[in-house]
């Protein structure tokens, strides 16, 4: 990504700065779609200095694996808060994965010390919280802020699977991160579900 990509990534984040909207966080969540395990949230407030604006944030989904850890380490050294939560794969099946998200979202959001003037969330509308917010389609492809929030949230999950790969070794965890792969599947066919699955989630595959 050039610094025309990272310019053009701070458009929201310039026009409610320029509101006097000076505190600004970002929200996203990762873990929508696996079979297994939870769904995680981040909630990120990076400072907006020309000099500490880190290039080559992106929409997690389209960095490596090694370039994610890379930038996860960077945002977090600089970051002025963050925070991450967990909703698990038993209360996604309780409540729904929507209502999961925003739950996480909201539990995030809530415990940054930090109190935000404004933030922007990828996606997610009607969140329950006190803070002002702004939905963006594809916030992680078009905020900063979002996309801070959805590597952080991408990297703590990704390696929160693989330490469950090593409780459940049967499933490869380590690979797909609970995501409905041919392997995954042939796997839970094979072998039933194990605690982390989303019962929702693969009644098909039973």
């Amino acid at each position: 990504m050039d610094k025309k990509q990272t310019y053009d990534m701070l458009k929201y984040e310039r026009h409610y700065y320029l509101e006097g909207k000076t505190v600004i966080a970002g929200c996203d969540e990762v873990g929508r779609g696996p079979l297994a395990g939870p769904v995680v949230c981040c909630a990120v407030i990076m400072p907006l200095k020309k000099e500490l604006i880190i290039e080559g944030v992106n929409d997690s989904k389209k960095l490596s694996a090694k370039k994610r850890e890379e930038l996860h380490k960077k945002i977090i050294e600089i970051a002025i808060d963050y925070k991450v939560s967990f909703v698990s794969e038993k209360i996604i099946d309780e409540i729904n994965i929507l209502q999961a998200t925003k739950l996480g979202m909201k539990q995030a959001i809530n415990a940054l010390k930090v109190k935000p003037d404004i933030i922007l969330v990828d996606a997610v509308k009607d969140l329950d919280i006190i803070y002002p917010y702004q939905s963006i389609i594809k916030g992680d492809e078009k905020s900063y802020m979002v996309a801070c929030a959805s590597i952080v949230a991408k990297v703590v999950r990704d390696e929160y699977m693989c330490k469950m790969h090593e409780i459940y070794p049967l499933y490869n965890f380590f690979k797909h991160k609970g995501y409905g792969t041919r392997e995954h599947i042939n796997a839970l066919i094979e072998h039933g579900e194990c605690k982390i699955h989303r019962v929702t989630f693969i009644k098909n595959f039973k």
